[in-house]
């Protein structure tokens, strides 16, 4: 990704007195004309770089704005290559992996000491995923439409959306883009997508917001539920929503409110609670609840 290669740009500098355009496009695999963009987007950033042409010429910092090595120091690199090292669990290739040797390549000395935080992004799913992921950044790179099929709690469909951004976010990966079926920006699961395919490019004459993923917005609150759980499931109650998602009742047992947007998720999680919970509110939940269950008694009677 071009941020990664930013960050490995401006390491060098920081670490070598000069170096050279023809130098960092082989050292990053990219093309001369690349770097040149990279350096100008340095400069914008407000980086003083200063490029010297023919012999014995360069790229560097310039020296009177030189800028001190404490302004990344060991612990900030240690944190920028605990991002890449997470990035590199859901790659599709060794591109992350490369970049963080290209990081550390004449500083073993400025990253120092062992990593102390792991994070591993690709969850259960890192055979199907990491392609998917590698798929649709090239795509957002080079502003090419995406096709695939969808699965979801309404039925399959076949969409095409411009991608804009991949977000790890509520234990999952999702590609935000504009869809050209709704003709809006939309939120997909990459565990919900199939033949994903890159089609005809996308131009950059539309604004795109940034996805509001704080407040509700892309997963609006549909479901407030009120349930009264066992006491065994106290744990489970705090794995997924806190300590304080419950409190507890004279007889032990526990008063859980919370809001949920997916109805499928919920009821599937609370039959996965089996016995050990009662839905008190709202009914409709309730009477869906008994449906299910009687359908199940039905059918395992038969």
């Amino acid at each position: 990704m071009k941020i990664d290669r930013l960050i490995g740009i401006l390491s060098i500098l920081l670490q070598e007195e000069k170096t050279t355009a023809p130098e960092l496009a082989e050292r990053f695999e990219v093309s001369r004309r690349t770097i040149n963009r990279d350096i100008e987007d340095l400069c914008k950033a407000g980086i003083p770089i200063q490029t010297e042409q023919g012999s014995g010429g360069g790229i560097r910092i310039m020296d009177g704005y030189r800028m001190d090595r404490t302004v990344l120091t060991s612990k900030d690199m240690q944190m920028i290559l605990t991002g890449l090292r997470s990035l590199d669990s859901v790659s599709g290739s060794r591109y992350y992996g490369q970049l963080m040797e290209k990081i550390k390549t004449g500083s073993s000395e400025f990253v120092s000491g062992r990593d102390s935080i792991l994070i591993d992004l690709s969850s259960w799913y890192r055979e199907s995923l990491a392609p998917k992921i590698e798929l649709i950044q090239d795509a957002i790179e080079i502003r090419k439409n995406i096709r695939f099929r969808y699965y979801a709690p309404s039925g399959d469909s076949e969409r095409e959306i411009e991608p804009y951004y991949l977000i790890y976010k509520w234990t999952s990966w999702y590609v935000y883009g504009f869809c050209l079926l709704r003709n809006d920006f939309r939120m997909f699961k990459l565990n919900r997508m199939g033949n994903i395919i890159q089609t005809t490019e996308f131009g950059k004459g539309r604004e795109v917001p940034f996805p509001n993923m704080t407040d509700g917005k892309e997963f609006p609150t549909k479901h407030r539920v009120k349930a009264i759980f066992d006491a065994s499931l106290k744990w489970q109650l705090v794995e997924e929503f806190g300590v304080n998602s419950f409190k507890n009742m004279p007889d032990g047992r526990l008063l859980f409110e919370h809001d949920f947007f997916d109805e499928e998720y919920l009821l599937s999680w609370i039959l996965f609670c089996r016995d050990k919970v009662t839905v008190i509110e709202p009914e409709y939940i309730r009477n869906e609840i008994i449906r299910i269950t009687s359908d199940i008694i039905k059918r395992y009677k038969k």
